[in-house]
């Protein structure tokens, strides 16, 4: 049986007096590629931050590994392996990509770091050849790679991606998604928020469809992607 890695019940979230999060609930599953899918605007980016504990909720719950985030911050999430790759990447712009992906394991003190960089390399070829390049200096997509690599040398149980495929070229965007499909066969559960909904259902296992704060509709992605309204809502039928 699926062990539930992340859920969320009932999850509200509000700025100031506007109400940006309506009552959300959704799980992933060990294993899983769930996608969160809706327009901009939706409340994908703010739940995810709730999630990760860099905003607070209004009410509901969120559990990870079965035990509360609230009371919980970000960092102490990240050390359980709980990790965000942000939308707009968030590089350490005058660091090198070598620096930034040292970064991303400043919650860990093992000698396997520089190992790890290098598998990192290995998904990412273009960021070996640049290694010693300043982050700020790159173009948007070899930055979400960063962004990507960053994220998984804090090796995530669950790899949250907020809008990877955002501004990119089409050919950057295949690469991205061929990335995110590599990473959770590799064994890591990710949970995909995007605008792009026949991308990332096409690569989901599971997916839920958030409209003005709400969870709006849910289902195995084939289900979604073959749904009238999905279809007609989000992939221009």
């Amino acid at each position: 049986m699926s062990k539930t890695l992340l859920k969320v019940s009932g999850l509200k979230v509000a700025y100031g007096g506007i109400q940006a999060v309506k009552g959300v609930s959704f799980e992933v599953q060990e294993g899983e590629l769930v996608s969160l899918i809706g327009a901009n605007g939706a409340g994908k980016t703010t739940t995810l931050k709730a999630v990760t504990a860099t905003l607070p909720a209004a009410s509901g719950s969120i559990e990870y590994l079965g035990q509360p985030v609230k009371g919980q911050g970000a960092w102490d999430l990240v050390k359980q392996g709980l990790v965000m790759v942000p939308e707009g990447r968030g590089v350490f712009a005058r660091m090198t990509i070598t620096e930034n992906l040292q970064m991303g394991a400043y919650v860990r003190n093992d000698k396997e770091i520089e190992a790890d960089i290098d598998k990192v390399f290995a998904i990412f070829p273009r960021l070996k050849e640049r290694r010693a390049q300043l982050a700020g200096t790159m173009s948007g997509g070899e930055q979400q790679m960063l962004a990507m690599g960053r994220a998984l040398m804090a090796r995530p149980k669950v790899l949250l991606l907020d809008e990877p495929s955002m501004g990119l070229s089409p050919m950057m965007v295949d690469k991205i998604f061929e990335v995110v499909a590599d990473i959770h066969s590799r064994g890591t559960t990710v949970l995909l928020v995007e605008q792009n909904a026949s991308r990332a259902l096409g690569l989901a296992d599971r997916g839920y469809v958030m409209d003005s704060g709400e969870v709006t509709m849910t289902g195995p992605a084939k289900q979604l992607l073959a749904d009238p309204k999905v279809r007609a809502a989000y992939l221009g039928d």
